[in-house]
């Protein structure tokens, strides 16, 4: 019995005085208050790659808009490993310095237009927008039982690179769901070359803003 009433009050048998017991709960509410009016330290923008979630990096979802003006939903279809910037990339697309690479592919909601982003961790600020035609840019990937399934180093029409004072390069690589090849000389649609540069944009504001 003695065992029991030491247990619960925790002071050999000594049942805490009322003014302990007010102490503590006030200790309690007063720790939940600096909680919520001090947060946790946001991570630089620098350590944002590895500090936030996956699903932060590559959300599930990017909006964009058609020519038309429509809205545009691109879906994420599968993100891939951390790879060395030599797998990841072109080597036209990254300078040396480049530390990791951060990769995923989305399809819009059509499943017509297949984009993989490629995200550059640099040692230094990375360069400014640039990029047209079929740039030198992240290499494809594909994932299995989806439409991204065909999506290769052959099926990419059009890509986008975008940069800024931060740490970071975002590359694009953007074709069709159905696993056409690129052939030189091939035309471009606009909305195919809009999915490369949203996609894009949008990923490369997300860390850096």
């Amino acid at each position: 019995m003695s065992t029991h009433v030491s247990e619960c009050t925790g002071r050999s048998g000594v049942p805490p005085l009322p003014f302990e017991v007010d102490v503590y709960q006030l200790s309690v509410v007063l720790l939940s208050v600096m909680s919520a009016v001090w947060p946790t330290p946001a991570p630089p923008v620098s350590e944002r790659w590895r500090a936030w979630p996956v699903a932060r990096v590559f959300p599930d979802t990017v909006t964009g808009v058609s020519p038309s003006g429509a809205r545009v939903t691109y879906v994420l279809a599968g993100v891939a490993p951390e790879a060395p910037c030599r797998v990841a990339f072109q080597p036209a697309a990254v300078r040396p310095g480049c530390r990791v690479a951060l990769r995923a592919t989305y399809a819009d909601s059509t499943q017509t237009f297949v984009t993989t982003v490629g995200i550059a961790v640099l040692d230094g600020p990375g360069r400014g927008p640039w990029g047209a035609g079929r740039p030198a840019t992240v290499r494809p990937v594909a994932f299995p039982g989806g439409p991204a399934e065909r999506f290769g180093p052959r099926q990419y029409f059009t890509g986008a690179l975008i940069g800024s004072g931060e740490r970071y390069l975002v590359a694009t690589a953007a074709g069709y769901a159905d696993g056409r090849s690129y052939q030189p000389g091939d035309r471009v649609t606009r909305r195919l070359r809009d999915a490369a540069r949203q996609v894009a944009t949008t990923l490369h504001r997300a860390l850096t803003r």
